[in-house]
C-alpha cells in the first residue's frame, strides 16, 4: 500500500516533529510518529537533531536487530508470589526527564514483531512497563518502491501513527544541515550548482545500479574530503560512495576550489588586500560562502561580516555576469542564522558594515 500523506523536507519534518514535543509537553497530544522516506534521506538525523533542540536523552531501538521478547522482557517466577514477573528492558526509558524512543526500521521488522509495537505505539506500554509522559515515540522506516528490505505496513499498525513521508530537498539540505553538519565547502558547492544530484535513488534504481546519491552519501563525501589529503584515493572513495559518474562531476569542481578558494587566509588577510583573494567563477565564490559561514567564529565574525559586504561591490570589478549581490544576500542569511543560534547578535548590531547592507535593503523594500 503506498503512504498518503504529505511529503515534506527534513527541515519541515523537524519543525512538524518540534510543535508535537510542546503540544506533548502540554498535555495536548500523545502521538507516535512515522517518519517514512527513501534510504539516506535524512530521518534519522532529524530524530537525532530533535533530541539536541529539546534536550532530551535518545534511546535508538533498531527494530531489525531485536525479537519480541528483547522488548517484552524475560520472565521469571517469582516462588513467593507464585507469579510470574517480566524484567523490563534496559533499552526502554524509565524516567521523568525529556527523553525520545525512536524505533528505527520500523518497516522491515519481523512481521512476528509487529503484535508487541503496537502496545508501545497506542498505549505506551509493554507488558506492565509504562512509558513515562515524557517520553516522545518516532519511528522511522523505508517503503518497499524504495529499493529497501521493508514489508507493508497493515492498517492495525499504521493507525497507531502520524505519518510523514521525508524526501530530499536540496535548499533545505544547504540551508538547514550543510552549515551546522561542517559539510565540506566544495559539497555544498557542487549540491547548489547540481541539485538534482542530491538525491538519485530513483534513477539509480531505474538503470539498474546499486550506488545513488543521498544527503547520507554526499555528508560521507564531506568527510573524505576533510580526511583524505591525496586526490587519487579521495577520488576512489568518492566513485564508491556516491557513483562513478557524479564523483567525476564532483572531482573537477572540488579541483577548481581548492585552487582558488582561500578560506583562511582571507581570514586573516587585512581589508584592503582580499579584494585579489575573491574567486573568479560562481563555484569559487559559492565555496566562499559557504565555508567563510561555516568557518567564522564569534572572533572573527566581524570579519565575516566584511568579506560578505565587500563581496556585494565585486560586480563592476571583473564579475560582471555572476550574481555577487545574491551570493552575499545568501551569505548573511545563513550567517544571521548562526548568529541567532550562538547568540552573537551584538556582532550584527555593532557591524557599519551590516547595518548598510541592511539599509540599502530596506532603501529596495526588501526584507
Amino acid at each position: 500500500m503506498s503512504v498518503n500523506a504529505t511529503t515534506v523536507a527534513a527541515g519541515e519534518a523537524l519543525k512538524v516533529l518540534e510543535a508535537g514535543w510542546e503540544a506533548q509537553k502540554a498535555g495536548g497530544l500523545m502521538a507516535s510518529w512515522m517518519l517514512h522516506g527513501r534510504p539516506g534521506v535524512g530521518k534519522t538525523e532529524v530524530v537525532q537533531t530533535l533530541a539536541h533542540r529539546i534536550g532530551a536523552e535518545l534511546f535508538d531501538l533498531r527494530l531489525t536487530t531485536i525479537e519480541p521478547q528483547d522488548l517484552r522482557g524475560l520472565p521469571y517466577f517469582d516462588h513467593e508470589a507464585a507469579k510470574t514477573i517480566w524484567y523490563r528492558p534496559e533499552d526502554l526509558p524509565d524516567t521523568d526527564a525529556p527523553a525520545i524512543l525512536f524505533l528505527d526500521e520500523l518497516t522491515a521488522a519481523a512481521p512476528a514483531l509487529q503484535p508487541t509495537v503496537y502496545g508501545l505505539l497506542q498505549e505506551r506500554r509493554v507488558g506492565r512497563h509504562r512509558l513515562p509522559d515524557s517520553v516522545m515515540i518516532i519511528a522511522a522506516g523505508n517503503r518497499i518502491e524504495d529499493g529497501a528490505i521493508a514489508y507493508d505496513m497493515g492498517t492495525a499498525l499504521s493507525d497507531r501513527l502520524i505519518h510523514m513521508i521525508v524526501q530530499a530537498n536540496p535548499e533545505d539540505w544547504l540551508k538547514h544541515y550543510a552549515i551546522p553538519a561542517g559539510i565540506h565547502p566544495a559539497v555544498a558547492a557542487f549540491i547548489r550548482t547540481r541539485p538534482d544530484l542530491l538525491e538519485t535513488t530513483e534513477d539509480s534504481l531505474r538503470r539498474g545500479q546499486m550506488i545513488a546519491c543521498t544527503p547520507r552519501s554526499w555528508t560521507r563525501v564531506s568527510q573524505i574530503m576533510h580526511a583524505i589529503p591525496d586526490r587519487a584515493t579521495r577520488s576512489v572513495m568518492i566513485a564508491g560512495t556516491v557513483g562513478a559518474a557524479p564523483a567525476a562531476e564532483f572531482a573537477l569542481l572540488a579541483d577548481e576550489i581548492a585552487a582558488t578558494v582561500q578560506i583562511d587566509a582571507m581570514m586573516e588577510t587585512p581589508r584592503k588586500d582580499r579584494v585579489v583573494m575573491y574567486p573568479r567563477t560562481l563555484h569559487g565564490l559559492t565555496a566562499l560562502v559557504y565555508g567563510m559561514v561555516g568557518a567564522t567564529t564569534r572572533a572573527n565574525l566581524s570579519t565575516g561580516i566584511e568579506i560578505l559586504s565587500d563581496l556585494r561591490g565585486l560586480g563592476g570589478q571583473g564579475y560582471g555576469g555572476l550574481p555577487v549581490s545574491e551570493l552575499a544576500a545568501f551569505g548573511f542569511e545563513m550567517l544571521i542564522g548562526r548568529a541567532l543560534e550562538q547568540g552573537w547578535e551584538d556582532v550584527f548590531a555593532d557591524s557599519p558594515d551590516y547595518a548598510a547592507y541592511a539599509a540599502e535593503r530596506q532603501a529596495a523594500g526588501l526584507p
